[in-house]
């Protein structure tokens, strides 16, 4: 794609918010990144979270974890990038063994990923056997390989009910778990000591138990109901949309409540003037360039580091020098691919 080209499309979509000498540079980059995607016979898979000029140029899909699992299974290209974190390139690997998956960064860490392993898993399964263990996408391959599913924010009730057990081990996200149990009517449990093999569980009035792990995204965590009420003060007609790993306290308070496929989704349709978006900052100035005519308020202090890792030129060169291939040993992976296509057999579909 020739560079005018490019620069064109992003002045229309970013020339209210970058200058147009940025807009130049970032085009050239992104025009090396489209000659070397033919090249090198790839696909690009851009999150939702990534920076507005990245997002708005070489990405082949756009979407949320579970769409872009979705398209990494079905790509008949021989490389994916992915522009994302660690744990989204090992989903892909998991689904591609045969394919070169390669992760723009280094690092790509996930506060969530970090806070389970695989040992954990293994734990909680012996603490209480028989019961399923569902597990978030925002964790490391080993991890999904001892559970018995995935699944994502905009699936994760969908794959909890599949279950139809009265008991579920839901794990990291604590507070994703406890808005998955509001919406189930499973009561949480976050155990801070594991009950010995073979003792009893721990007792529980309640019939219908999630058990939950103790991890938080860095980011989601810090929103609170007092920035809602200060925006609300000062702008009353405006719409907020909280991610569900947000605390329950604020996704009750929020308008809306999904992923983030869902919330763009969600500000595109309504007739609302203003909007509010409580996860990753990018996300309101991609829905803004794709979408002129909506006002995106912004909590710009809460910023995901690892996300911001990703840019264009970190694209560019890890194409060039083809740098930072992510690989899953093979036991593993056999055994967390049972759990990632369970996810995937429940749904949603994508179009």
């Amino acid at each position: 794609m020739q560079v005018d080209t490019l620069y064109q499309d992003l002045k229309r979509k970013l020339g209210d918010v970058m200058p147009d000498a940025e807009i130049l540079l970032k085009a050239e980059v992104a025009a090396e990144v489209m000659r070397l995607k033919v090249e090198r016979d790839a696909v690009i898979l851009g999150h939702n979270y990534m920076e507005p000029a990245l997002f708005h140029s070489v990405p082949d899909f756009q979407g949320d974890s579970l769409e872009l699992s979705r398209r990494a299974a079905e790509t008949d290209k021989s490389v994916i990038v992915f522009c994302g974190v660690r744990f989204m390139a090992e989903t892909a690997k998991i689904l591609n063994p045969a394919k070169t998956v390669l992760l723009p960064t280094p690092k790509g860490g996930c506060s969530l990923a970090e806070s389970i392993t695989a040992a954990d898993v293994r734990a909680l399964r012996e603490a209480y056997p028989g019961v399923p263990i569902v597990t978030y996408i925002n964790t490391y391959a080993d991890v999904k390989a001892e559970c018995d599913i995935c699944c994502t924010s905009s699936n994760a009730v969908a794959v909890v009910e599949s279950l139809k057990s009265d008991t579920v081990i839901f794990l990291p996200d604590e507070y994703l778990a406890k808005n998955v149990a509001r919406e189930t009517g499973l009561h949480v449990i976050v155990p801070t000591v594991l009950p010995k093999a073979g003792a009893a569980r721990p007792s529980t009035e309640v019939e219908h138990t999630m058990i939950a792990w103790k991890g938080r995204c860095e980011v989601h965590e810090l929103f609170t109901t007092e920035d809602i009420d200060s925006v609300r003060k000062q702008f009353p007609d405006v719409m907020i949309l909280a991610h569900p790993e947000c605390s329950p306290e604020v996704v009750e308070k929020a308008d809306f409540s999904g992923s983030t496929t869902a919330m763009i989704k969600a500000v595109e349709k309504s007739t609302a003037k203003r909007f509010l978006l409580l996860t990753e900052c990018s996300m309101g100035d991609n829905i803004v360039a794709a979408n002129p005519d909506k006002e995106m308020l912004r909590l710009c202090s809460h910023r995901c580091p690892h996300m911001h890792e990703i840019t264009l030129e970190q694209t560019r060169d890890s194409l060039q020098y083809m740098r930072y291939e992510v690989d899953v040993p093979e036991d593993i992976r056999v055994r967390a691919l049972r759990s990632v296509e369970r996810m995937l057999a429940v749904g949603p579909k994508i179009d």
